[in-house]
């Protein structure tokens, strides 16, 4: 009884040798049989509901041929979802059978099959990644989101191979950043004659004001050396308040503070503008900076209208940068790069170059490759530029390279498909750090890879535990959780400013930071997977717990709350999460349970039909609620089979609104946050609904094996990789589902670790990457 669109299949192959092993084929249809007869009811010759003919579907070869059909169907009566509502429940014997027989022999045929581990098309660095990676290899911050078109997404997020193309823009994209950053690395350019200013200002918007007594400016540093920085502040406060600590902050790193008073003055009371000035060393490079007040408690409670009144409320406005001057620092990246006097001699130059390029293309280099980069360098000489401008000019070849530019893994014999074999250790090490910092391995795992070690599994286990403590793996947090989550997509979202005066910058960067930081401490501390769906914890500064309504938490700086009531508990609480899956004038129950289904169940529900009308207020007449609307849209029978699932766990999260606030009325309505699931399990609450969820530990389990191989491999998952996940998802279970243990399983598994040749129906996406990379050459 499955209501999927499903189109005729045919035979494929025969079963396997070992079917002799296998359950017999009359055993099989004495258990099947009355369990299908009641589905036939519907899904026969002559109806075939939602496109499905169970008709000889008793005889065990249907497993094999028809394989989706029956993990649908398997899907379908263990959710309870079939028989759909209005129709007899399937008697719980009969159901077992059914369930149990199935399952068996999905079972022998995936014991059965050969391994595949598949393959990844040539992939090309993300954003994310070239950024972070420009950052590790030559120590300068370059924000290719600000420079580079967006990426492709594919299967959910923006790292899979076969959609991360290059097109002409891009192209000419990375040939001005490479230029740009190898100026930077070395800083071998000069100075301008005069300084130069820069100045962000809140009346003419070019800055965030990110809450009370913060603002945040994007600014990129042209030149390194040492500037004078001025933070404009406006307004004054009453007589006999106190003194702030003023703090100006880079990419989260303090570079001042200082005590500033806040009280009228006679020069304050006649111009409510002041000055704090200092003068710091900047390192070239995209940075956010940051000014706030820290720990103010003056504008605790003040309404949001006046946080910016100059009358009643002191606050910093500007951030003005002028410069450069000369300074005697050395910048980071010259010591990152230049690890020997090039003025020493040719030796020396060698050696610089030869370790960049090893690290650029995340692999051992050959002498012909070496001595290709030294022409750049003979070069600037022939020109009459120095040996650094000379060593530029290399960096800026190596960054424009397809070695650099993409992850490129080879096959011992790529025109076999069948041919299967280990990636080499340094391709193992770039999949490793990919995956858990978003950037290049480091000389730790380039090491491993050179003397052939990092493949061991006592060596691969103690790099991966490594690498999960190191500060890096922020990237994972942020870069995974972010598109999992789909919190990335609060950038974009925009509430009814009317319905919702407290969305603002402020409450949208608390949100993103709330359940970043909750993923991050799940990862690090290697908690189980289950307190995603309900913990006791969350990380909030005021803003955010201000509109959770959670006292005692004051400022703008994160920290670690327990949380005291159930209202709050795991990702589904989060107000990132109950904001991206809401209309910017509502909620919505069927997006919010669509959502669960996807993301935290593994269990997506096919497409509406073409012919289903949308959710229109007219349905259940004049001021009827969210829940009426629905009940009158699911009233058609073809609505009422998908909508009986999603609809019941979106309206487990009603008591949020739009924006994640709670609330217990909608209009003057009274909310019903209560359900009823197909399998007959009920809820009044959110806290009972995290409740039936977490006791499914196991399908969230496997959606979140899912969604990590997914990610890891940079690649969607085949049915051939059904073996991998239930193996992944029984080491979970054995291990109480740490988080950890998932991450460990990943880099342990075939496809991660493995590879196959290029089959016939890859070979236009393979010739495509490696005309690309052509191109580049």
């Amino acid at each position: 009884m499955v209501k999927i669109f499903l189109p005729l299949l045919f035979l494929v192959g025969s079963l396997s040798p070992l079917a002799a092993q296998a359950p017999a084929a009359e055993a099989f249809e004495q258990a099947v049989q009355p369990g299908l007869a009641v589905c036939s009811a519907c899904h026969n010759g002559q109806s075939a509901a939602g496109g499905l003919n169970l008709s000889g579907f008793e005889s065990i070869r249907t497993v094999q041929t028809y394989r989706e059909h029956w993990e649908k169907i398997v899907q379908k009566v263990a959710s309870a979802e079939m028989p759909p509502p209005g129709f007899p429940p399937l008697e719980e014997n009969l159901r077992e059978a059914l369930l149990d027989a199935a399952r068996a022999e999905l079972d022998r045929l995936d014991a059965a099959a050969p391994p595949d581990p598949g393959r990844v098309t040539a992939r090309r660095l993300n954003r994310s990644e070239y950024s972070n990676t420009i950052r590790d290899l030559l120590g300068v911050r370059f924000d290719a989101r600000s420079d580079f078109p967006s990426d492709d997404s594919g299967h959910g997020f923006d790292n899979i191979g076969d959609v991360l193309t290059i097109s002409p823009v891009l192209m000419e994209k990375y040939v001005d950043a490479a230029e740009v950053i190898s100026r930077r690395a070395l800083a071998a350019d000069p100075l301008p004659a005069e300084p130069v200013e820069w100045q962000y200002e809140g009346n003419k918007k070019t800055i965030q004001r990110l809450g009370p007594g913060m603002i945040e400016a994007r600014h990129r540093v042209e030149w390194a050396g040492e500037y004078i920085v001025r933070i404009g502040l406006q307004g004054a406060r009453p007589d006999g308040s106190d003194p702030v600590l003023l703090r100006f902050e880079r990419d989260g790193e303090v570079l001042h503070e200082e005590i500033t008073p806040t009280e009228k003055g006679d020069l304050i009371y006649f111009n409510p503008y002041s000055e704090v000035e200092t003068r710091l060393y900047l390192p070239a490079g995209d940075s956010t900076f940051r000014a706030s007040f820290v720990n103010d408690d003056f504008t605790e409670g003040m309404e949001r209208k006046d946080l910016y009144d100059r009358d009643k409320n002191k606050f910093p406005d500007s951030i003005m940068f002028v410069g450069p001057f000369e300074s005697d620092v050395v910048p980071p990246s010259r010591k990152k790069i230049l690890v020997c006097d090039p003025a020493t001699g040719r030796a020396c130059v060698e050696r610089i170059v030869s370790r960049l390029a090893r690290r650029a293309y995340r692999r051992s280099v050959t002498p012909g490759e070496v001595a290709a980069l030294l022409r750049f360098v003979d070069i600037a000489d022939g020109e009459g530029l120095s040996t650094e401008q000379g060593i530029q000019l290399a960096i800026q070849a190596m960054l424009v390279s397809p070695h650099f530019l993409f992850r490129i893994e080879h096959d011992a014999d790529p025109t076999d498909p069948t041919a299967i074999h280990a990636i080499s250790d340094f391709e193992l090490a770039s999949r490793l750090s990919y995956f858990l910092w978003s950037s290049m391995p480091d000389d730790a795992l380039l090491d491993l890879a050179q003397a052939g070690k990092l493949h061991e599994p006592k060596v691969l286990e103690q790099q991966v535990d490594r690498m999960l403590a190191d500060k890096r793996a922020q990237a994972f947090a942020e870069n995974f959780s972010g598109q999992w989550l789909e919190t990335r997509n609060l950038d974009s979202v925009d509430p009814d400013p009317e319905l919702f005066p407290t969305w603002g910058a402020e409450l949208r960067e608390a949100m993103k930071t709330e359940t970043s930081l909750f993923f991050d401490a799940i990862l690090r501390e290697n908690r189980p997977l289950g307190e995603f769906l309900d913990a006791d914890f969350t990380f909030l500064n005021s803003t955010l717990a201000k509109h959770y309504g959670i006292d005692g938490v004051t400022g703008e700086d994160f920290r670690r709350v327990e949380l005291a009531t159930d209202q709050r508990g795991g990702i589904l609480s989060h107000a990132s999460v109950l904001t991206v899956t809401s209309y910017p004038t509502r909620t919505s129950p069927v997006i919010r349970g669509k959502y669960v289904l996807e993301n935290i169940l593994g269990a997506a529900p096919p497409p509406p039909p073409p012919d289903i009308p949308a959710l229109e207020e007219a349905n259940a007449g004049p001021g009827a609620s969210v829940r009426q609307q629905l009940e009158a849209h699911r009233a058609s029978p073809a609505c009422a089979s998908c909508h009986a699932r999603m609809d019941a766990l979106g309206f487990g999260l009603e008591n949020y609104d739009a924006i994640g606030h709670w609330r217990t009325e909608e209009g003057e309505q009274p909310l019903d946050s209560s359900g009823v699931l197909p399998n007959g399990k009920s809820f009044e609450t959110p806290a009972e609904l995290r409740t039936i969820l977490l006791d499914d530990i196991d399908s969230f389990a496997g959606a979140m094996t899912e969604k990590t191989l997914i990610y890891a491999l940079g690649r969607g998952l085949e049915p051939y990789d059904r073996i991998t996940v239930k193996k992944i998802r029984k080491s979970l279970a054995d291990n109480d589902y740490r988080f950890q243990t998932l991450v460990h399983e990943v880099v342990k598994s075939l496809p991660f670790r493995q590879r196959r040749g290029e089959a016939v129906a890859n070979a236009g996406v393979e010739r495509t990457a490696r005309l690309q990379e052509e191109t580049l050459e």
